[in-house]
């Protein structure tokens, strides 16, 4: 990338300039100068850079408000610049990424970062939106992703991962040095949005016996990245604040240390219950003893929750961690000081493609700020943005010290408890952060503050009033805060911005919650007028003198003119609706108050150009324009505004098309059986042999003749099926099986075409044995029989230090075909198949996890225009389904026609009435589009019914095909209750970037195909 610009235009992104302590020299880390410090740290550049306070981006001092967002969970790249400009739109200027090492090089040696897995476009896309990058491509990353994001050939190197064994090292090497040279070349040093580098992933935690932690391999993976390009700062995220890795601790250590933190944890069931004890109150402390030499920052902090099989469904998890938790728990960051934060996660996606691991199912909505299908109408995403731009607006933050300790002395009352940051001289401003003392209560608490200021201590308010605390809340007030060159003596009501906007207007906004009393004095001898509303405002002080101004929060909006000064006075909700937007070409921004989302503005001469979207009809009005302005686009269309005081004001009317989606049950569908392999007469010829008399799966050691682990054998993804061929005694009496597929995971077991039972699975168990009673009569002496087992793979494990998860085998681990006597058991002849040709993987559009081993994802018949064997086809829908256990694929198409050009439409594939825990008949459900695995459904497990599937996998302007296949478990087989092709949200009139399909190659025959 040759975009030298970069580095300049996004310094507007950062918070702040560079300032120095009191107005004196700076003075850097352990008293070194500044310039020394930066020397110092300046490693092979000096574009980024840092102290003990905050990162410096070309020498400017920056606040990093990050989120994380991982692109290969949102397979189309064209949507990835539509989320970016969300994050952007809270006010962050980052996002951090995982690189999932398993979707790039899912055949050893043979990496691969095309289509949807190109890097490239992630990279553009954010640098189009004013985006810094912070890259994390492991090895290892843990992310809920399949293995941790090892590819599943891993367990096939015998050493130990995540450690310096030499095999394990060396099967790093083909990825790490394509992906890090991917990187350098994105870097900021390049002209490229990447900022800075993660080596590793939580790497925290070992048992007993093995080196931890092991600088010779943290050096190692540092030394990938450094041989490829890579000389941007490397920071950490270890998974507790325990110090590891940090500067000055030697070998492995980091340039700027990092820790996570998820104080409410991932139980979803009781949202509305936060255990004593969980907010972190010594971090700050921690972080001085840890690394004071570097910025305090967290990695990843908590900003929802995964959610298991069997679990409560993300709504639920997006409630415990809500609009209130941000108001607590991230003030409660910015009480320690933090000026590096990463959200996890901003926008959580989708594991498409048998992509996640076994502890997830197909949504990692996350209960995220973002919701899976890119919408944004949770409340926590209006909060934070709140926040968000308070903190960007505040550059004296960066250099206040934070108290290490919350304290009563600065209230009235003892339920309320204050965190200091105080500036370093009355010009930097101080910070208060006041929360209950009891941080999960849900009382209305009186309270009066006392406040150091440049006029001495001020007891708050000064007027005949008390301020109020509600329910889970916090306040950050602040003192002798700049307000674009004014002083904010202080304020109780929190900041949401103040700006110098397009047309020279300064503009102050201060919000609260309902129904409050809250104060604040502008130090501005100018005249005090109000400009509108004012009803609830009252004024104490001397015309001569600044006023005290106190109100009682209300739906009505104040404006008053203080000097130079506009300040609006906003109940919290009213806040929600106003966006701050940079323009383009320009160092001013607008503020808008009305749309569901602003994406940019322009100003070209006397027009006005806003690419914004709604999903309503409402009123728009543009705060900051130009009196000269003649003329107002929004999404390209004229529209005739209004002048009043300040701003200008317009009405959108919307037209809602109508959308006119297909009926799925009134569908012609075509059908196939898809477990043939259950038939006797079923020719395997073609199959793998189980024949391999070792393994270098050292987490399972064997304990029969041959391996039986699919990994052994190259399939590492999706359904296993196996066949055991044995000749009879005449004796057997039963067959033990252990098989395994990950918690959630089910199994059939066949014996020539019949079922002996099913395992239904749960969200817990990860492996299942038991003896199957072999009928007697059942086996004539002499005479030839088949087993037909079929496992669920949900995916590999996450991997741990010193202990390989990863490598827990799937698909057969034992058997026996026991005698009536148990002293001998017969000899069975195992062959399995799973993804068509293993490694050396078909689909290479969709990846190496997108299919598994059923007989119509090895043929491609999940695939655009795949023709179904017409002999064993009929016209028989997912409503009919089939009569006995199996597995049946079923497929169509149809045609969309959706004004998506203008029209964001989010849809998603329903199954209403498909979950039952009770049902004598569950199921097991794939649903393919376009070829694409979008969505996997357990029906007596759950939690999952609905599976959104973004356009751009959908085709919103031609024809869509639909596969899925229905696996019945009991002996009555199964059907889908209903389906449906739903709308997720109401159509929204966006300014988005027109999407563009990916590439979904259609049928052609297979080569191979068995």
């Amino acid at each position: 990338m040759k975009l030298s610009l970069f580095g300049t235009a996004l310094l507007a992104l950062g918070c702040g300039a560079l300032r120095t302590t009191a107005g004196k020299p700076g003075v850097g880390m352990r008293g070194h100068s500044f310039i020394e410090s930066l020397q110092m740290r300046a490693l092979d550049q000096d574009i980024v850079t840092w102290d003990e306070h905050s990162l410096f981006v070309n020498g400017t001092r920056v606040l990093i408000l990050s989120g994380e967002f991982h692109p290969f969970r949102l397979p189309v790249p064209y949507l990835w610049l539509d989320v970016f400009q969300k994050v952007r739109a809270l006010g962050f200027n980052t996002v951090s990424f995982y690189v999932d090492w398993a979707l790039l090089e899912g055949n050893p040696g043979h990496f691969t970062a095309e289509g949807v897995f190109a890097l490239e476009p992630f990279f553009e896309a954010a640098q189009k939106a004013g985006i810094w990058l912070i890259a994390r491509p492991g090895p290892y990353i843990n992310a809920e992703v399949s293995g941790g994001g090892y590819p599943g050939w891993l367990q096939r190197v015998r050493g130990l991962l995540r450690t310096a064994a030499p095999d394990y090292l060396a099967a790093t090497d083909t990825y790490m040095s394509n992906v890090c040279r991917m990187i350098a070349d994105a870097q900021i040093t390049n002209g490229g949005p990447i900022i800075l580098f993660q080596p590793e992933n939580e790497y925290t935690w070992a048992n007993d016996y093995t080196p931890f932690p092991d600088g010779a391999y943290m050096d190692y993976v540092m030394k990938q990245a450094r041989d490829a390009g890579v000389t941007i700062p490397f920071i950490s995220n270890d998974a507790a604040p325990l110090g590891h890795n940090a500067p000055g601790t030697g070998v492995g250590q980091v340039d700027v240390y990092g820790h996570d933190g998820y104080p409410l944890g991932f139980d979803c069931a009781s949202p509305t219950v936060w255990p004593a004890g969980a907010l972190p109150t010594d971090w700050r402390a921690l972080h001085l003893q840890q690394s004071p030499s570097t910025p305090y920052s967290i990695n990843e902090f908590q900003a929802g929750s995964f959610d298991p099989w069997g679990g409560w469904g993300f709504e639920q998890c997006s409630q415990l961690v809500n609009h209130e938790f941000e108001r607590v728990f991230y003030k409660n960051t910015f009480a320690a000081g933090v000026s590096i934060l990463n959200l996890y996660m901003i926008f959580g996606g989708t594991n498409w493609g048998n992509l996640g691991h076994s502890g997830g199912y197909t949504s990692y909505d996350y209960g995220s700020v973002i919701k899976e299908d890119r919408t944004i109408t949770r409340e926590k995403y209006s909060e934070l943005k709140l926040e968000a731009n308070f903190m960007m607006a505040s550059p004296a933050y960066l250099t206040a010290t934070p108290a290490v300790n919350a304290t009563h002395a600065y209230s009235d009352n003892a339920d309320i408890i204050v965190t200091p940051l105080l500036g370093n001289s009355t010009e930097d401003g101080s910070f208060f952060v006041v929360r209950h003392t009891d941080y999960t209560s849900l009382a209305s608490t009186s309270y009066k503050i006392t406040l150091p200021t440049s006029q001495g201590n001020i007891t708050i308010p000064q007027t005949n009033h008390s301020l109020s605390l509600d329910g889970r809340d916090s306040k950050v007030m602040v003192t002798d805060y700049d307000v674009q060159g004014i002083e904010l003596l202080y304020s109780t009501a929190d900041i949401f911005t103040h700006q110098t906007l397009l047309n020279g207007s300064k503009v102050l906004i201060i919000y609260a919650g309902q129904n409050e009393f809250n104060e604040f004095v502008v130090n501005e001898p100018g005249p005090f007028n109000v400009v509108e509303g004012g009803q609830n405002l009252s004024r104490l002080g001397s015309a001569s003198k600044s006023p005290i101004l106190g109100w009682f929060t209300s739906t009505e909006r104040t404006i008053v003119q203080v000097g130079d000064l506009t300040v609006y006075l906003l109940d919290r909700r009213s806040a929600y609706q106003y966006w701050v937007t940079a323009v383009v070409g320009s160092p001013s921004k607008l503020i808008i108050n009305g749309p569901y989302f602003v994406r940019s503005v322009a100003l070209n001469g006397s027009e006005l150009s806003i690419k914004a979207d709604l999903n309503v009809s409402t009123p728009i009005e543009v705060i900051g324009a130009p009196p000269g302005t003649k003329t107002i686009r929004i999404n390209g269309k004229d529209t005739p505004f209004e002048y009043s005081d300040k701003s200008l004001t317009m009405n959108i009317t919307l037209s809602t098309p109508l959308i006119e989606l297909p009926n799925l049950e009134s569908l012609g569908w075509t059908s196939v059986d898809s477990l043939p392999e259950v038939q006797a007469s079923y020719d395997d010829s073609a199959w793998t042999v189980v024949n391999q008399t070792y393994t270098n799966n050292t987490y399972s050691p064997l304990r029969t003749t041959v391996t039986t682990y699919a990994a052994d054998y190259g399939f590492n993804t999706g359904t296993l099926v196996y066949r055991g061929h044995f000749n009879a005694t005449g004796w057997e009496t039963s067959f033990s099986l252990n098989v395994q597929g990950g918690r959630g995971f089910a199994s059939s077991v066949f014996l020539d075409g019949a079922l002996l039972a099913s395992w239904m699975g749960n969200g817990t168990a990860s492996s299942y044995q038991t003896t199957y009673p072999i009928p007697p009569g059942k086996l004539e002496p002499g005479s030839s029989h088949v087993f037909t087992v079929i496992v669920d793979n949900m995916g590999h494990d996450e991997q741990s230090v010193g202990v390989d998860y990863m490598k827990a085998p799937r698909g057969v681990l034992g058997w026996r075909l026991y005698s009536h006597t148990k002293a001998t058991s017969t000899l069975v002849a195992w062959k399995l198949t799973g993804n068509l040709h293993g490694l050396a993987y078909v689909d290479k559009a969709r990846g190496p996890l997108n299919e598994g081993g059923l007989f119509a994802e090895r043929m491609g018949y999940h695939l655009p225009a795949a023709p179904l064997p017409s002999s064993s086809s009929a016209p028989s829908s997912p409503l009919d389904g089939i009569p006995h256990p199996g597995v049946a694929f079923y497929a169509t198409s149809f045609n969309l026609s959706l004004p998506s050009d203008e029209w964001d439409i989010p849809l998603a594939f329903a199954f209403p009435g498909a979950l039952s825990k009770s049902s004598p008949d569950p199921f097991r459900l794939q649903l393919f589009v376009n070829g694409w695995q979008f969505g996997r459904l357990s029906s007596n497990i759950g939690p999952q019914w609905v599976f959104p599937v973004p356009e751009g996998i959908l085709d919103y302007h031609g024809e869509n095909w639909v596969g899925i296949s229905l696996w019945a478990l009991n002996e009555g087989g199964a059907k889908v209750p209903a389906m449906e092709l739903r709308t997720t949200s109401v159509p929204i009139w966006t300014g988005r970037e027109k999407v563009v399909l990916v590439d979904s190659p259609a049928w052609t025959e297979r080569e191979g195909a068995y």
